[in-house]
């Protein structure tokens, strides 16, 4: 007998209530693009704490790192492009705000992504090799290669641990309620790796079609994410703001300005910008930055 796929359809509120403090969470997108801004919004704002991120980090971990949920941080960069560093992380940073801190090379950050997706302990790769990686970070081990090369030498190399999530939260494009997701972009960010590292995933989208509409103008291989990997779909247009969401809609530079000024600024700027953008749901943030712009242009 034949089953069709479920429905997983959810809510912000839904996505956010089904996770526990404690939990290792990967975010996906790249720096300032194509975040799961409003899921990491709710994040934000809600009570779960003593959390391990894992991301190629912009103002999603400049944001849980300000509001204190960050116990762990696995990260490569934390970066706003235009803001070489993003200013809420810095001042983290800074202060010790994050009790623990993993930098790794980008390259043993996607490896470790492919360990996890693999369900392997650890890779091995030469990345990482005589640098401070492993001078910061004296649990990270070398292995020898049981293989010689064609001189008889067996070559040691980095055994690059598994980064093992709990929960993937990524932003696409387009999605169908089953889980089906594409990206429309130019880059896929390894949202895919993400998602199957991770033993639970949820997708934010910028629109929910069925089906066939996912497929009639997306080349087969845009779709990044089965419905096999995927847990929960939530439908939030400029659910990725104010990071690219590439073609939906381009960074929002004005807006990162302010949201950097904010941050780099006093205890009462930020309390400023918390009170009028996020201390409210995502139709409130969204509102806020409908209006901040109307005055900008005025």
């Amino acid at each position: 007998m034949s089953r069709k796929p479920r429905d997983k359809r959810m809510s912000i509120d839904d996505v956010i209530g089904s996770l526990e403090s404690g939990m290792t969470i990967g975010i996906g997108g790249w720096g300032p693009r194509r975040k799961p801004m409003a899921l990491v919004r709710a994040l934000y704002n809600s009570d779960l704490t003593d959390l391990t991120i894992v991301s190629w980090g912009g103002a999603d971990v400049g944001l849980l790192a300000r509001a204190g949920k960050i116990r762990k941080l696995v990260y490569a960069f934390v970066s706003l492009d235009s803001v070489p560093l993003e200013p809420n992380f810095q001042r983290a940073r800074q202060t010790k705000a994050v009790p623990e801190v993993v930098e790794l090379d980008e390259g043993m950050f996607q490896t470790g992504l492919r360990a996890a997706a693999q369900r392997l302990p650890f890779l091995p790769m030469r990345a990482g090799l005589g640098s401070d990686v492993l001078v910061n970070n004296p649990w990270i081990r070398t292995v020898t290669s049981p293989y010689p090369d064609p001189d008889g030498v067996r070559e040691d190399l980095v055994a690059v641990p598994a980064l093992n999530l709990d929960v993937a939260l990524v932003h696409l494009n387009r999605a169908d309620m089953h889980g089906n997701a594409a990206y429309l972009g130019p880059d896929p960010y390894f949202d895919d790796l993400f998602a199957m590292a991770a033993q639970r995933t949820y997708v934010s989208v910028e629109q929910v079609l069925d089906t066939a509409g996912l497929t009639v103008d997306t080349p087969v291989q845009r779709l990044l994410l089965s419905r096999m990997m995927v847990e929960g779909v939530v439908e939030t247009p400029n659910g990725a703001h104010f990071t690219t969401c590439t073609p939906d809609y381009e960074r929002d530079e004005r807006f990162q300005r302010e949201y950097a000024a904010a941050a780099g600024g006093s205890d009462e700027d930020w309390q400023a910008f918390h009170d009028r953008f996020l201390a409210g749901d995502e139709a409130s943030y969204q509102a806020a930055v409908k209006a901040f712009h109307e005055e900008s242009d005025r």
